[in-house]
């Protein structure tokens, strides 16, 4: 992917985000600003699918072109090929298809770190509770600054294991996981079946911010959404599933959109793509959004050049925070990326409060207690400078 880096100053850049307009926006990993090339993209998308016929062979056509092309826009974000991609709504959607689509058999067992969403684990309590499967905790949360999660988890599973269940960057610390070495551990591991352990990531804080190489790295499942890093719609993200993993994995929801009709009209079988397990009718136009958010993101330029920068600025946080007395950052070395957790004991909620009185966006995470700052790669450094200053005269 060719470099913009150069072409186009950050000042410039930040002005196609209203969401940065008159306040200080710490909250991409709840959800980013969108640009208004995206929000254009999905209005003109809404007039012309009226001004065409809702529902014509023109349109129908014209909406399977787009679609191809956001699994494509996705798939090169992710290092992989658009049939490795399955489009939903949300990061939760893909971890359903995924948890809810292997077969489950009685006495399995799912291994997950204690660093998940409430949503996540409500998926697998569940499924424990309808299948018979055990689920099993790795305690990963201490080895933010010492110890080795691979390690943790590798010593977690066993030979009944099915399936690991993590986030690759943790919506809660920070903390990066390194999702390789953790895979080739899992699909190495003997177990009683004599397949291999898969792995499902929850990828909601590393999709556009982390350079991905998805293949590379042996996942069997990464469910992703597009509004948080990437700045996409709210409604549109994605799953994306490996060559092995799609062989074994069922749909649970189905629809036309996942199958192969006759001339008849009839059922014919499941597309041999990650389209299997999308069921019908979508709402397009956030399709096109986000194909145009991922577009202006490479306007200033690719995956590694973001995330270097991202790095840079949140390194920047997080040195500054060390310098005030009664701020506690839980990481004791520099952020992997743009994610910076720390705590004002006793006063985390009204910190953040006080924050977003002033015009400044952050917030709470309940476990640890502690607040997050989210650092993009056009976040400025006066602003962080004004956070810090801010917080200085708060605690």
């Amino acid at each position: 992917m060719t470099s913009n880096i150069g072409k186009i100053s950050i000042e410039q850049h930040r002005k196609q985000f209203l969401g940065l307009t008159n306040k200080t926006y710490f909250n991409f990993g709840g959800q980013g600003t969108l640009p208004q090339l995206a929000l254009d993209a999905m209005i003109n998308t809404h007039r012309y699918i009226q001004e065409t016929g809702p529902f014509s062979g023109e349109i129908n056509s014209w909406l399977q072109n787009k679609t191809a092309l956001t699994r494509k826009i996705i798939a090169e974000e992710l290092g992989t090929t658009a049939n490795t991609i399955t489009l939903t709504e949300n990061v939760t959607a893909g971890c359903n298809i995924a948890l809810w689509g292997i077969d489950w058999q009685p006495g399995d067992s799912i291994l997950m770190t204690d660093c998940e969403h409430p949503g996540i684990i409500a998926i697998v309590d569940e499924i424990s509770r309808r299948f018979g499967v055990k689920v099993e905790i790795c305690h990963i949360l201490n080895t933010l600054n010492q110890g080795n999660p691979v390690t943790i988890i590798e010593e977690s599973l066993t030979p009944r294991t099915r399936l690991l269940v993590m986030s690759h960057l943790l919506w809660n610390t920070g903390q990066v996981l390194p999702l390789k070495e953790i895979v080739t551990v899992c699909h190495n591991y003997p177990t009683q079946s004599g397949y291999p352990i898969q792995v499902l990531a929850d990828a909601a804080q590393s999709v556009g911010s982390l350079p991905l190489n998805l293949p590379d790295s042996g996942i069997d499942y990464y469910a992703f959404t597009g509004h948080k890093w990437l700045c996409g719609p709210a409604g549109v993200g994605g799953l994306y599933i490996s060559d092995n993993a799609f062989a074994t994995l069922y749909p649970t929801f189905i629809g036309w959109r996942g199958i192969k009709i006759d001339a008849s009209g009839k059922p014919e079988s499941w597309k041999n793509s990650g389209e299997k397990f999308e069921v019908a009718t979508s709402a397009y136009p956030l399709y096109v959004g986000l194909q145009e958010a991922i577009l202006v993101h490479r306007q200033w330029g690719n995956s590694q050049e973001r995330y270097e920068k991202i790095c840079q600025l949140s390194n920047h946080l997080w040195s500054s925070l060390q310098k005030i007395s009664g701020v506690e950052c839980l990481k004791t070395t520099p952020p992997e990326a743009g994610l910076v957790s720390f705590k004002v004991p006793g006063k985390n909620s009204v910190i953040v409060h006080k924050l977003e009185e002033k015009g400044f966006l952050l917030r709470t995470i309940a476990n640890p207690n502690c607040i997050r700052a989210c650092v993009h790669y056009f976040t400025l450094r006066e602003e962080i400078d004004n956070l810090v200053c801010l917080l200085s005269s708060l605690v």
